[in-house]
């Protein structure tokens, strides 16, 4: 029996930085009353805010949920209010050096767009990221852009050499998130094991970039049980299997 399902955010629970839609969120509460989970994507700890946080509703259940921004480098439980329990912030050189070198190879690998909606480096303290069309762009847009990676890949090759202490990884829909190397979700998935007491064994992780070079892939690395997604819609049906799974086992 799985004890924690583990979710990214962008692209698996909601599109890319919108809400939780009505179906999600009641799931999700579902899913909350039974097993614990935890949110682990390269949103910022102000966009889980916003896209989850908000809907979810706010009972006792919270305590049975875990959120990790930013590629796992923050770490928040509920115990009545919200308690962030690490953050492995970026000095402020580094996170200089990140933002200039990732300018550097949005422009060599050609991909600097015509028009953007937004900031397109965002330092969000523990992670720098490139959203390639700006932070505000509209999900139309940003679903055109790279739908098969092959841009930020570009990217990230030429990117990897600039700043070779860090760890580049690709995300949501437009987005390149750079940490630094070693803490990324596989170092969340053992932070959630270290914290909670649950062996990888039963865990199990769902994202829609779990593929080498995808900021999904490191939790797979780690050894958990992961399953690839295409998009919300099919998160949906995977956690009904959850609920389904999970609720009779609790009935036994």
């Amino acid at each position: 029996m799985k004890k924690l399902a583990v979710f990214d955010l962008d692209g698996t629970l909601a599109e890319s930085k919108s809400p939780l839609d009505p179906e999600m969120t009641a799931l999700l509460d579902q899913l909350l009353k039974i097993v614990k989970v935890a949110v682990m994507s390269g949103g910022s700890w102000a966009q889980y805010q916003k896209q989850v946080l908000s809907y979810l509703r706010h009972d006792d259940h919270l305590r049975n949920l875990f959120l990790l921004p930013t590629c796992g480098t923050r770490f928040y439980r509920y115990d009545g209010a919200w308690q962030e329990l690490y953050s492995e912030d970026l000095s402020a050189g580094d996170r200089v050096l990140i933002i200039d070198a990732l300018s550097k190879a949005l422009d060599q690998a050609g991909c600097r767009a015509e028009k953007h909606w937004g900031d397109l480096i965002e330092d969000r303290g523990t992670q720098i990221t490139l959203s390639a069309l700006g932070q505000d762009a509209p999900l139309d847009e940003k679903r055109k852009w790279d739908p098969d990676f092959a841009k930020r890949s570009r990217i990230k090759t030429i990117l990897e050499p600039l700043i070779p202490k860090f760890a580049v990884q690709l995300g949501g829909t437009t987005s390149v998130d750079v940490t630094a190397r070693g803490i990324d979700k596989a170092y969340g998935i053992k932070k959630l094991h270290e914290t909670l007491g649950i062996s990888i064994e039963d865990m199990v992780f769902v994202g829609d970039a779990i593929f080498p070079g995808g900021n999904d892939y490191p939790a797979k690395q780690a050894g958990v049980v992961s399953i690839k997604v295409r998009d919300p819609d099919e998160s949906k049906r995977v956690i009904e299997a959850f609920i389904a799974c999970l609720g009779e086992e609790g009935d036994q």
